[in-house]
C-alpha cells in the first residue's frame, strides 16, 4: 500500500528557537545596562596608609572564597531495552542522542507524537491512521536540535510497529516527491534531498529507514546545498543505537 507523500513529517519547534534568542538578547542588554551604570567616571586617589594601618593590615589573613557548587548537567531517567530487534520502553530512550554542543528546541528528551499529529504531518486524517494500525502501528516520538555550529537543524522521528516485518514494509513504503539520494552506510534506507533555488536559502534532505520494529525519519535542514555526508552518519549512528540501545 502507497503512503501519500509529504514534504514534511514534523513541525519544527521554530517559536521556541526564536523565544529563546530573544531573551538572550533581553538579558545581554539588562547586562550591558548594569555594567554601564555601575562604572562611575572617576575615582579618588586613596591616601597612603599609615604605619598603624599597614601593620593592622598584615595581621588580617586573607579572605579565601568558597568553592563554587558544581551543578551537574541534568540526566534523562528515560529507559528502554532492545532484544532481536524488539524495542521495549520509553520510545523516546530510543532517539539519536544530541551530540555534544547541540542545542535542544523543546524537551531534551524528546516528545511523544500524538495519533492527531501524525496524520496533520503525513495527511490523509483519520484514514491514514486506520491505514498506520494496519501496518501495526503502536506510537512514535521525535526531537530537533540545532548542530555546535549553528549550519544544520535536525529533526529525529521514530514509528514503534508491532513487528519489525510491519516496520520494514511501511518505511519501503515511505516515500516522498523529492529527488531520491542513496544512503550510504544503511543497506536498509532511503534518502532524499531538496536543493534550494540560492545558496542564502534553506535546503532539506530525508533519510528513512528502519531497524528492528521501529522506523526512524531523520531530516536535516542546512543553508545552501544539504551535505548528504551528514545525512549519511546520522542515519548509521540512528542504526547502531536501535540495534544496540546504547
Amino acid at each position: 500500500m502507497a503512503v501519500p507523500a509529504v514534504e514534511r513529517k514534523l513541525p519544527r519547534a521554530v517559536g521556541v528557537g526564536l523565544a529563546t534568542l530573544g531573551l538572550l538578547a533581553v538579558a545581554t542588554a539588562a547586562a550591558a545596562v548594569t555594567v554601564a551604570v555601575g562604572r562611575p567616571d572617576a575615582q579618588p586617589v586613596p591616601a597612603a596608609p599609615t604605619a598603624t594601618a599597614a601593620a593592622a593590615a598584615a595581621t588580617v589573613p586573607p579572605v579565601v572564597p568558597a568553592p563554587t557548587a558544581t551543578v551537574p548537567a541534568p540526566t534523562s531517567t528515560l529507559r528502554g531495552t532492545v532484544s532481536n530487534g524488539r524495542h521495549d520502553g520509553d520510545l523516546r530512550f530510543f532517539l539519536l542522542p544530541i551530540p555534544e554542543g547541540g542545542e535542544s528546541y523543546g524537551p531534551a528528551d524528546g516528545t511523544p507524537v500524538t495519533d492527531e499529529d501524525m496524520a496533520d504531518q503525513i495527511g490523509g486524517g483519520t484514514e491514514i491512521m486506520t491505514a498506520l494500525r494496519t501496518f501495526g502501528y503502536k506510537d512514535a516520538a521525535t526531537r530537533t536540535y540545532r548542530t555546535k555550529d549553528g549550519k544544520a537543524e535536525v529533526t529525529v522521528t521514530l514509528l514503534r510497529f508491532t513487528t519489525a516485518a510491519r516496520a520494514g514494509e511501511f518505511a519501503k513504503s515511505f516515500t516522498m516527491d523529492l529527488p531520491a539520494v542513496e544512503i550510504t552506510g544503511d543497506p536498509a534506507a532511503h534518502g532524499y534531498v531538496r536543493k534550494p533555488k540560492q545558496q542564502a536559502y534553506t535546503g532539506s534532505m530525508s533519510g528513512i529507514s528502519n531497524q528492528g520494529d521501529v522506523q526512524y525519519i531523520i531530516d536535516v535542514d542546512m543553508k545552501g546545498d544539504p551535505d548528504k555526508a551528514l545525512l549519511d552518519e546520522l542515519m548509521k549512528r540512528q542504526r547502531d543505537w536501535l540495534t544496540s540501545g546504547r
